[in-house]
């Protein structure tokens, strides 16, 4: 049996970019056409490379700055939760380079919540897996209030649970605004560990 199963639910590129580098608070983006992928992810991006030093979000595993493989060398969004965050910060829109986001796609509800190791796969075989969900951070925010002062501290806390996933390249190509990306999802239940337990332990 196939470990990952193909689904019905396709998205449509909507937007591409880049983070070029990290040199302000802000964040700088530049917008794309087309995204030439390789293992290590798009060149030119902050976040490229087969490793990375770790940062905060994996401090339970490692002391800050150990070299780890790269899982996250883009950060995925959806333009449902896009506008979802627009309108609840009270914003007619929320521009996809604010957020240093890599690809915006169009027809999957509930992205932010796709299950680790999922894949999305182009038309031309280019495929990147999900790693996980993405946190809200300052550094958005921080570019939000740039652009539109007074709407950028409220990121974090609106954007929670709707900012997108990280992920990595699991097969090299080329992404294109406009292409699909079809779905794959693990072939597993949802971890139960209470269940496998013996009667005895388990609670009421």
């Amino acid at each position: 049996m196939p470990a990952l199963v193909p689904t019905d639910h396709v998205a449509s590129i909507t937007w591409l970019g880049r983070v070029p580098h990290r040199e302000r608070a802000e964040i700088e983006c530049e917008p794309l056409r087309e995204m030439p992928l390789t293992f290590a992810g798009t060149a030119g991006e902050t976040h490229a490379g087969l490793t990375r030093p770790s940062c905060s979000r994996v401090l339970a595993l490692y002391e800050r700055g150990t070299e780890i493989r790269n899982t996250r060398q883009l950060s995925l969004i959806s333009a449902e939760e896009l506008a979802g965050i627009a309108a609840d910060l009270g914003l007619d829109e929320l521009d996809p380079a604010w957020l240093g986001a890599s690809v915006v796609v169009e027809g999957i509800l509930d992205f932010s919540h796709l299950p680790p190791a999922s894949r999305l796969q182009g038309p031309d075989g280019t495929t990147l897996t999900v790693d996980v969900q993405n946190g809200p951070c300052q550094f958005p925010a921080k570019t939000i209030d740039a652009a539109r002062p007074g709407y950028g501290k409220r990121f974090k806390p609106v954007a929670e649970g709707r900012r997108g996933v990280t992920a990595w390249v699991e097969r090299e190509g080329t992404l294109r605004v406009g292409e699909a990306l079809r779905l794959f999802v693990p072939e597993q239940r949802a971890w139960q560990p209470e269940m496998q337990r013996p009667p005895a332990m388990r609670t009421a």
